[in-house]
């Protein structure tokens, strides 16, 4: 099975393709994180990336696409159960992923739209926090590290995100609703797309998931 997790940023896709992992043992490819690992190792694709994401703004589709082809068939994960997280993020991105599927005559089984409000969404990432070491997700109210600013698995420093402040929140909204909301209707014409209440907490949500998912 092949699935897609859509939504703004803040909606929790992170945190519901966490849950799917340990519960249906998907495997998980986040967009976020394959960019994060090259802006780490400071790689000329993660210096460009991170130019794009500290505006607000997303990366180029040809980069990402890139990237997500490079990792499907270079590490041999394109016939086991994959949820893309962060990724397609635009019409021409969906398109591209259901061409490197069907090249290999398989296909996008559901498409999970996380649906949040702005006032949510700005709640939940202005309080993020996550781990410089190990890229481990806090929040100071929802989700609080046992010391304050030490993360519980390595002992690394928590930080906020140079793109987690309000302004460049409702940028990034801006962004989403217009480079990405068609992929909405792309899906929802195959009558793939599935929208879940994301202002509801973690666990409502992954519930609905799973009835989706195993129904």
């Amino acid at each position: 099975m092949k699935i897609v997790l859509l939504g703004p940023p803040g909606a929790g896709k992170g945190t519901l393709a966490g849950s799917l992992k340990d519960k249906l043992n998907f495997i998980h490819i986040s967009t976020g994180d394959i960019l994060r690992e090259e802006m780490k190792n400071n790689t000329h694709l993660g210096q460009e990336a991170k130019s794009y994401i500290e505006k607000g703004e997303l990366v180029p589709d040809e980069l990402v696409t890139r990237l997500i082809e490079n990792k499907l068939l270079s590490n041999g994960l394109i016939g086991k159960d994959i949820m893309f997280d962060g990724f397609p993020r635009t019409q021409n991105q969906a398109e591209d992923l259901d061409r490197i599927l069907s090249e290999k005559n398989m296909c996008v089984d559901y498409a999970l739209y996380l649906k949040a409000s702005l006032s949510v969404i700005i709640k939940r990432l202005t309080g993020r926090r996550v781990c410089r070491n190990c890229g481990a997700l806090y929040h100071i109210i929802n989700m609080p590290p046992k010391k304050d600013g030490i993360c519980d698995k390595c002992s690394g420093e928590l930080y906020q995100r140079a793109d987690d402040n309000e302004e460049t929140i409702k940028n990034r909204m801006d962004v989403y609703n217009q480079s990405t909301a068609p992929i909405l209707e792309f899906y929802e014409k195959q009558n793939k797309l599935k929208v879940l209440n994301a202002d509801e907490g973690a666990a409502e949500v992954l519930k609905a998931a799973l009835g989706i998912l195993n129904g």
